[in-house]
C-alpha cells in the first residue's frame, strides 16, 4: 500500500500513474493487462497501463494497441462491453471477478478473449460520491485471482481513485492552458492581420450589395460561401462576418486549404494523436477544435482533396470528427465560412468536387465583385494605400496626380485590390515628390493620354470642349468624349489654364481668342 501510495503521488499524468502502479504490484499481484477506463458523461476513454510484459507509456499508444489487436468488426462490441461493465459498477455492482473468461457466461467479454484474456478482475474507481470509471486487471494464462489478491486490488483502488481524479484535473487544466495559448496565438495573428489591412473600402453599388448581405447573415449561424477572383478581398469579408457575429469574442481561425500538403490537411483541420504518423511526437489539436465557439475560415476550399471533402461534409452535417490516428469522436460548434476563386459548379460537373458538400457550403453565398466591375472604388482604395504606405515609410504623400489616377482608372486590374495595393506601395517607394505621378507606377498599360505632352494634351481638351460647347460632364460632355472622369478633366483644365466658359460663350466651331 505504501509503494502504491508513493507511486500514485509521484505522478500527475495518468499513463505514468498506471505504469508506476503496475510496477509496484508486480511482486504481489502479477497481471498481463492493466487498463483504466474513465467516464465523462457518455464518453468512455481507455488507457492501458501495460499489455503483456512491455509497459505502454501513453494513452495514445494504448489506444493504438487495442485498435491493432481488436479486429474492426469487434471494436463496437468492445465498446458495448465497456459501457455495460461501467453501468454495473456505477450502480454499485462490484468488483467484477471472472475466474475463466472462456466458461463464464454472465457477462460477454469477447473482445478481451480475442486478446488472449483468461482471468479478469474489474474494480470501480470512486472519489467521494463521484464515479470516475474502472480499473481492469487481466491475465493471459488460466490463473484466477484469489480472494486475497482481489482484496489487495480493492485496497489500492481507493488511493488510486484519488490519484486518477488528480490526474484528470491536471490533464483538464493542461488542456485548457494549451487551448488558451493556441487561441491566444490565433487571436494575435487575427489582430495583426486586421490592423495591417485597409479593411473593406468602397461605396460602389457592388460593394454596398456585398456589405448588405454581410449584415444580414452575420447574426445567424448559417454557413457562408464567399466567391470571387483572386485578390478581391474575400478574407476581409470573412472577418467582417465574424466581427459582426455573436462569436466575435472568440477566435477567427484561418486555414488556407491550397497551401497545405495533401497528407497534412487532415492533421491541420482535425488534429492528430501521438504516434499517428512519423513525426507526430505529441497530441495536436486541429483547427476545428481551436475554433470551438468561434469561426473557422476555410480559404480556397475548392482545393480540398476528395477524402477531406468527405470529412468536412461530416463536420457540416453532424458536427463530428476524429483526430488523425484516433478513435474518439469529437464535436465542434465552430461556424464555417468558406471562400474560393474556383467555379465550384463546374468542378462538380467535372467530378472534382462533391455536389452534396457544395450544397452544405453554399447555404448563404456572397459574391465579391472584381475591381473592374466597381471602378468608382479605385480612387478611394488607391488614395487610402498611398496615405497608408506614405505614413509607414515616413514619406509625406499628398495624393495621386490626375494623370496617374486616370491611368489607374483605365487599367483592367486582373489582380484586383491586391494588385492595386502592391502597385501603390511600389509607387510610394519610388516617388521623389509628394504626389504620385505616372512615372512612379511601374505597370505595363499605365500609358496613353496621361503621357502626352502639355501642348498635345491642351489641344485634345480644347477640341473636346469645342465639340461639347464647353460642357465638361454629362452625356456627350468633354469628359465622356475623352473617356476620363469629369473631376480629372476639371483638374487638367485648371492646370493648363483653359477657359472652358469661352467655348460655351462663342459656340460650336469657333476658336476662342
Amino acid at each position: 500500500m505504501l509503494a502504491v501510495a508513493e507511486a500514485t503521488n509521484a505522478h500527475l499524468d495518468l499513463s505514468s500513474v498506471l505504469d508506476a502502479v503496475s510496477e509496484a504490484l508486480a511482486q504481489l499481484v502479477p497481471v498481463d493487462v492493466l487498463a483504466l477506463v474513465t467516464r465523462d458523461g457518455e464518453v468512455a476513454r481507455m488507457l492501458g497501463g501495460h499489455v503483456g510484459p512491455q509497459p505502454r507509456h501513453s494513452d495514445e499508444a494504448a489506444e493504438a494497441y487495442f485498435e491493432r489487436a481488436v479486429p474492426a468488426a469487434d471494436r463496437e462490441l468492445m465498446k458495448q462491453e465497456i459501457r455495460r461493465h461501467l453501468d454495473l459498477l456505477e450502480q454499485g455492482h462490484g468488483p467484477i471477478v471472472v475466474d475463466d473468461l472462456l466458461q463464464d457466461t454472465r457477462l460477454p467479454f469477447q473482445a478481451l478473449i480475442r486478446l488472449g484474456g483468461r482471468a479478469l478482475a474489474i474494480l470501480p474507481l470512486w472519489t467521494g460520491s463521484r464515479f470516475l470509471g474502472s480499473l481492469s486487471f487481466a491475465r493471459l494464462v488460466q490463473r484466477p485471482f484469489s480472494p486475497e489478491e482481489v482484496q489487495i486490488l480493492q485496497d489500492i483502488s481507493r488511493p488510486l481513485g484519488i490519484a486518477v481524479a488528480n490526474a484528470l484535473a491536471y490533464e483538464e487544466i493542461a488542456d485548457l492552458r494549451a487551448r488558451l495559448e493556441e487561441e491566444n496565438v490565433a487571436l494575435q495573428e487575427e489582430i495583426a492581420a486586421t490592423t495591417s489591412a485597409a479593411g473593406i473600402l468602397g461605396s460602389s453599388a457592388g460593394m454596398r450589395s456585398v456589405l448588405d448581405r454581410v449584415a444580414r447573415v452575420a447574426g445567424t449561424e448559417a454557413t457562408v460561401l464567399i466567391t470571387g477572383e483572386t485578390g478581391t478581398g474575400k478574407e476581409l469579408i470573412a472577418r467582417a462576418i465574424h466581427a459582426a457575429s455573436s462569436r466575435a469574442r472568440r477566435a477567427l481561425i484561418k486555414v488556407n486549404c491550397a497551401a497545405l500538403p495533401e497528407g497534412l490537411i487532415g492533421s491541420e483541420l482535425f488534429g492528430h494523436e501521438r504516434g499517428a504518423f512519423t513525426g507526430a511526437t505529441e497530441r495536436r489539436r486541429g483547427r476545428f477544435e481551436l475554433a470551438a465557439g468561434g469561426t473557422i475560415f476555410l480559404d480556397e476550399v475548392g482545393e480540398l482533396p476528395a477524402a477531406m471533402q468527405v470529412a468536412l461534409l461530416r463536420v457540416l452535417q453532424e458536427g463530428e470528427f476524429e483526430r488523425v490516428g484516433g478513435s474518439e469522436t469529437l464535436r465542434t460548434d465552430a461556424r464555417v465560412v468558406a471562400a474560393t476563386n474556383r467555379d465550384l459548379d463546374r468542378a462538380v460537373a467535372e467530378g472534382s468536387f462533391r455536389s452534396d458538400l457544395l450544397f452544405r457550403l453554399n447555404v448563404f453565398p456572397v459574391r465579391v465583385p472584381p475591381l473592374r466591375e466597381r471602378r468608382e472604388d479605385i480612387r478611394v482604395i488607391a488614395e487610402y494605400y498611398a496615405s497608408h504606405y506614405g505614413r509607414s515609410m515616413g514619406k509625406r504623400v499628398r495624393g495621386i496626380g490626375p494623370d496617374a489616377m486616370e491611368a489607374l482608372l483605365a487599367y483592367a486590374w486582373p489582380g484586383n485590390v491586391r494588385e492595386l495595393q502592391n502597385l501603390v506601395e511600389r509607387a510610394v517607394i519610388l516617388a521623389r515628390g509628394q504626389t504620385l505621378e505616372v512615372t512612379d507606377f511601374e505597370l505595363p498599360g499605365l500609358q496613353g493620354p496621361a503621357v502626352l505632352s502639355p501642348a498635345s494634351e491642351r489641344q485634345r481638351i480644347e477640341e473636346a470642349l469645342r465639340a461639347s460647347h464647353g460642357r465638361v460632364s454629362g452625356a456627350e460632355g468633354a469628359a465622356e468624349v475623352l473617356g476620363v472622369a469629369p473631376s480629372t478633366l476639371e483638374s487638367r483644365i485648371r492646370r493648363l489654364g483653359i477657359d472652358k466658359f469661352a467655348f460655351r460663350r462663342r459656340g460650336a466651331g469657333t476658336t476662342p481668342e
